[in-house]
Formats: C-alpha cells, sequence, structure tokens
C-alpha cells in the first residue's frame, strides 16, 4: 500500500479518536494530523514520503561537504604553515570522498542522531526515543522491525511519553492506532499486499 493510503487510513484513526474523545474543531483536526503522520512512521525504513520530508536531500548535503572540502584544500594550501597545510588539505579530499558516499539513507541516520541530540537539549524523553526510532529504522530492512510487534511496542512507549509532554487526552491512541493500522494495510492477507510483514520478530521471520 502507498504512502496516501496508509496516511488516510492513519487519519481516519485520528478522527475517531478525536470522536471518542469529543474533543474541539482544532484538537481533532490536530489529532487527524497526527494520526496521518503516525501511519507513515513504519516505513520510515524505506525512502518514502515521509523520510524525505524528515531528512535534507543527500544531494544538497553531499554537494555541500564537498564544497567546503574544495574550500578547505585551497584554503589550507595558500594560508597554512607546513603541518597545517598538510592537515587541512587531508580533512578536505577527506570530506569530498566521504560525502561522495553519502546516500539517502544516511541522511536518516544523520537525523536520528539530531533528534536524539535535541531530545536530550530540551530534556524531552518522547524526542529521544524517537530519534532512537529513526536510527533504527535507518539500519534495518523494510517490513521487518519497524513492521513487527516489538516495533508496536516502542512507538507505543513513544506515543505515551508524548501524550504525557503535551498533556493532551487521546495523543496516545491516535498514535497507536495509526501506526497499527499501518501494519494490518500491508498484512499479506489482503489480495492488493504481494508482501507481507515480519510481526513476529525476532522469534519468527515469517510473513504475515
Amino acid at each position: 500500500m502507498n504512502g496516501t493510503a496508509h496516511t488516510t487510513i492513519g487519519a481516519t484513526t485520528g478522527f475517531i479518536v478525536a470522536s471518542t474523545f469529543q474533543t474541539t474543531p482544532s484538537m481533532t483536526l490536530f489529532l487527524v494530523g497526527l494520526g496521518g503522520i503516525s501511519g507513515l512512521i513504519p516505513d520510515l525504513d524505506i525512502d518514502g514520503i515521509l523520510r524525505g520530508k524528515i531528512t535534507i536531500s543527500h544531494k544538497v548535503m553531499r554537494t555541500t561537504a564537498q564544497l567546503i572540502g574544495i574550500l578547505m584544500v585551497f584554503y589550507s594550501f595558500y594560508e597554512g604553515n607546513a603541518k597545517e597545510k598538510w592537515l587541512g588539505i587531508g580533512i578536505g579530499l577527506g570530506m569530498m570522498v566521504i560525502a561522495a558516499l553519502i546516500k539517502q539513507k544516511h541522511m536518516l541516520t544523520i537525523t536520528g542522531i539530531g533528534v536524539i541530540a535535541g531530545g536530550f537539549s530540551l530534556s524531552e524523553t518522547w524526542l529521544m526515543l524517537f530519534g532512537i526510532y529513526i536510527l533504527i529504522a535507518s539500519f534495518v530492512s523494510h517490513r521487518t522491525y519497524t513492521h513487527s510487534i516489538l516495533g508496536v511496542l516502542f512507538f507505543g512507549i513513544i506515543a505515551s511519553k508524548l501524550e504525557v509532554s503535551l498533556g493532551i487526552d487521546g495523543v496516545y491512541y491516535t498514535c497507536l492506532a495509526g501506526y497499527i493500522s499501518h501494519l494490518i494495510a500491508d498484512i499479506k492477507l489482503l489480495p492488493f499486499n504481494k508482501r507481507g510483514i515480519k510481526l513476529f520478530l525476532p522469534i519468527s521471520s515469517k510473513e504475515i
């Protein structure tokens, strides 16, 4: 199922939660949006809609790093003393080589580290945990751990911490329902899915 469908289903779960809690129109809109985002979260393990929104393009990052590397090489060559010159040139060339290897998936890893740092800086537990989630998603294969019961449990902890932080009833249920809706929509039992999800990792790698 594509990202638009997952967003729509997630947003619907947010609306149902909002109706259950009889929230105000503005809060209903907030929960609908939160449900839509939660419905996309499991797909952070691929180059999808949400990953593109939370990460900078790897092409932009690569070009920027390469330009900085080139400038460092030229500056070190003309301005540094003997030791500084070769060290600066080496670092500049190293940056250019590393930048050439950067791919979009690496950007998600960098984003995860940044979110963790932001969580520490703001003393927000949910943000630190979400950064860890993003970091894990950048390394696992598609439809594995982010699409498993472990993923649901971990995201449930994030959602509970977020609700406490915001002080808004319904946030936990919206996030959890949106996330679970994604997994249900991706199961192999549905006729439009050629692949399923490995719901019981690491105990079983069988797709359902």
